[in-house]
């Protein structure tokens, strides 16, 4: 009899429709049956335009309230499914259908539980508040996690999770585009990108890609710069993307004509100007744009104590990137020795472009399925 695991998700984001097909073709070839459950976005989450869609998932409609600023949420479970073998959470507070599966509320014998996050919220304002108190309360309520990346690990074995009963995932979503723009940049697009920053040939690019927020440390971004350029003035920064912390960069640029804000660009043009940097520039929050960065075998450097996603821990400062002090010298002087230093750059070139083998989302699915299958065919956890 097939093995059959359920997966519930409050909403679908885009990125992860692809994962989620592989998941369940790939669990299929080992004789298991994975389900998803999904909900709608609250009213909040809809400006975001991030929502996936998947025709075999099983879509219910959730019951939102909400209260001071958050969305609490109540996702009906489909009793069709009531008799899987594991259903696998993700880890949030406010999904409040959670807790009747955390509590064993109506869970069968032999059923398992487990639970999908992070660990912590790693961008609270209040690490030691009653929400993550609350959180680190249900830890040990499952009987398997699956961990986003090995940071999440430590957390999870600090707060007494047993090792053996945990999968890394390895975070990821699909590159494969990404990798295929990367790969189709021709010279005259390069040639373009060059002259719109008016950057002559052999002149240093740094790039920061991504949202535009307070939590991206702009203005450290901007200090750092402005001691690069000071010893070397052919230097130019380009600023791909956009967010409510805009006026910071438009505002930088406007005095700075090395220092260029193209905003948002998708495809063949964002991977062209990855193309066109030797350093990836992120002071700030750190999540899956990393993965962008080892793509296109550009050395990330970003900073101690930023409020990063789980994905920083892929960085491994000095080998595949860089995570220097919250400081404009150590920043620029990491920036300034790259440069004065080829081999160095090349050195660290390579072995970000080596791991963007690693965290791949072929590798995230087959770790998904090894912990679905630990999880079967480990005891009930006390």
């Amino acid at each position: 009899m097939r093995a059959r695991v359920v997966i519930t998700q409050h909403r679908l984001l885009h990125y992860r429709q692809a994962f989620f097909d592989r998941l369940r073709a790939a669990a299929a070839a080992r004789g298991i049956d994975v389900r998803l459950v999904v909900g709608q976005p609250s009213a909040t989450e809809q400006l975001k335009k991030d929502t996936g869609h998947l025709p075999w998932a099983d879509l219910m409609h959730n019951r939102t309230l909400r209260v001071r600023g958050v969305d609490l949420i109540w996702q009906p479970f489909p009793a069709a499914l009531r008799d899987a073998d594991l259903v696998v959470l993700i880890q949030e507070n406010r999904v409040l259908s959670n807790y009747p599966w955390l509590l064993r509320l109506g869970v069968r014998r032999g059923q398992k539980v487990g639970y999908w996050g992070h660990g912590r919220n790693l961008q609270s304002d209040a690490p030691q508040g009653l929400r993550e108190k609350w959180k680190r309360w249900f830890v040990n309520r499952v009987d398997w996690w699956f961990a986003y990346t090995e940071a999440t690990r430590s957390i999870l074995r600090a707060d007494g999770f047993p090792g053996e009963r945990i999968t890394v995932l390895d975070n990821a979503i699909d590159n494969e585009q990404f990798m295929q723009d990367l790969a189709a940049v021709t010279p005259e697009q390069l040639g373009a990108c060059r002259a719109r920053i008016d950057a002559p040939e052999g002149a240093p690019v740094g790039l920061y890609c991504g949202s535009l927020y307070p939590d991206k440390r702009l203005d450290l971004l901007i200090a750092g710069a402005d001691l690069v350029h000071a010893q070397v003035p052919a230097f130019r920064l380009v600023v791909v993307g956009d967010g409510p912390s805009r006026a910071v960069l438009t505002e930088a640029a406007a005095t700075r004509p090395w220092l260029q804000w193209v905003g948002v660009q998708r495809g063949i043009d964002k991977a062209a100007w990855f193309r066109t940097a030797q350093v990836y520039l992120s002071p700030g929050a750190v999540g899956l744009h990393v993965l962008d960065a080892f793509c296109a075998g550009v050395p990330m450097i970003t900073t101690e104590g930023a409020r990063h996603g789980p994905e920083v821990s892929y960085l491994v400062s000095g080998e595949n990137g860089f995570i220097v002090a919250a400081e404009a010298r150590a920043y620029a002087a990491v920036v300034l020795r790259l440069f004065g230093d080829p081999a160095e750059l090349s050195r660290i070139r390579t072995a970000a472009a080596r791991d963007a083998k690693r965290y791949t989302l072929n590798h995230m699915v087959q770790r998904f399925i090894e912990g679905i299958e630990g999880c079967l065919a480990a005891p009930p956890k006390r």
